[in-house]
């Protein structure tokens, strides 16, 4: 029988750079990924479902396998964290919805101005320090430079301004809230996502009813529902996979890093989902947009080099 591993929540198992560029490319892909997803099976509350179904219940079958640990389900806890599910399932839901009705980069643009967002809720709600005026510039840098790009490269509707507004206000609320919740709760890594996907699945049909879908799907199936492309059943299982890890590596990162250096990280890697956008979609961004890109990922390096600093000798010494 191969020996239990278990992750003690106060230690961290994992290098930092490791969980960001893991969180990175995950999200990274996952964007595309549900992007084009969505074009093909039309749903996305019953996507979002069937990721938090896939991230549950993989983890608990993982445990029992003793590949990992996590950490029982107690209904205190459950009630504990149950606001924060339902934060979080409201970013996840407006972020699903925006893609539906408008591209990639309109949720580039609005994800980058979470981080000037989540900077002023830390300051105001979590009593954290003001960002130094380095940092507040290379925040600016990262939302003028993601703002230039979609301006120059692609247009809005009035559906898709409703959504973004909705997601970044969310995903502001869930980027603190959340962090708060990962310092406090003292679950580990995989104890959170257990309960954020499992909670968030018990969510789910609750605004499947809301927004509708349940009755166009039931419409689609009573008209004689067409068979599911295979290509579309690959994103579909792709996407669920990228559920998994991004809800690892999301938890683990957050645990490592700040709330705002966590939300500048996803902005930057979108850097990478933009490339990917354009070698799958045949969606070229303008010269002009290619150089605001380039100033958004400045901004982030300009951001991490603004917040790190050397750590003391026996802050190091104590974490042997």
């Amino acid at each position: 029988m191969p020996e239990i591993i278990r992750f003690n929540p106060n230690k961290q198992h994992y290098g930092t750079t490791t969980l960001i560029t893991g969180y990175a490319l995950c999200s990274s892909l996952l964007a595309v990924i549900n992007k084009f997803a969505i074009t093909k099976f039309n749903y996305p509350v019953l996507l979002t479902a069937l990721q938090y179904l896939t991230s549950s219940f993989g983890v608990w079958v993982l445990a029992k396998f003793n590949l990992l640990h996590h950490d029982p389900f107690k209904f205190p806890i459950a009630k504990k964290f149950f606001p924060a599910a339902i934060v979080f399932y409201l970013a996840i839901f407006a972020n699903t919805n925006l893609l539906r009705y408008a591209n990639i980069e309109t949720s580039i643009v609005f994800r980058s101005l979470t981080p000037l967002l989540v900077a002023v809720a830390d300051t105001a709600f979590r009593k954290q320090p003001y960002p130094a005026k380095l940092t507040f510039v290379s925040l600016f840098i990262i939302l003028g430079g993601a703002v230039g790009y979609v301006v120059t490269d692609k247009g809005f509707t009035l559906v898709a301004y409703l959504w973004a507004f909705v997601y970044s206000m969310t995903i502001t609320v869930e980027m603190v809230y959340v962090k708060h919740m990962v310092m406090n709760l003292g679950l580990n890594t995989w104890g959170f996502v257990f309960y954020n996907n499992l909670l968030s699945l018990m969510i789910a049909p609750f605004f499947w009813v809301l927004s509708g879908e349940c009755g166009e799907l039931f419409s689609s199936v009573s008209g004689g529902w067409d068979r599911l492309e295979p290509v579309a059943f690959v994103a579909v299982c792709l996407s669920c996979l990228f559920g998994l890890l991004i809800s690892f590596f999301g938890f683990a990162a957050r645990k490592a890093i700040s709330a705002t250096a966590f939300t500048v990280t996803g902005v930057v890697n979108k850097f990478l989902t933009v490339l990917i956008n354009v070698m799958i979609w045949d969606k070229h961004a303008t010269p002009i947009g290619l150089v605001c890109l380039l100033f958004t990922l400045a901004g982030g390096v300009l951001y991490q080099q603004s917040v790190t600093s050397p750590k003391p000798v026996a802050s190091v010494l104590a974490r042997r």
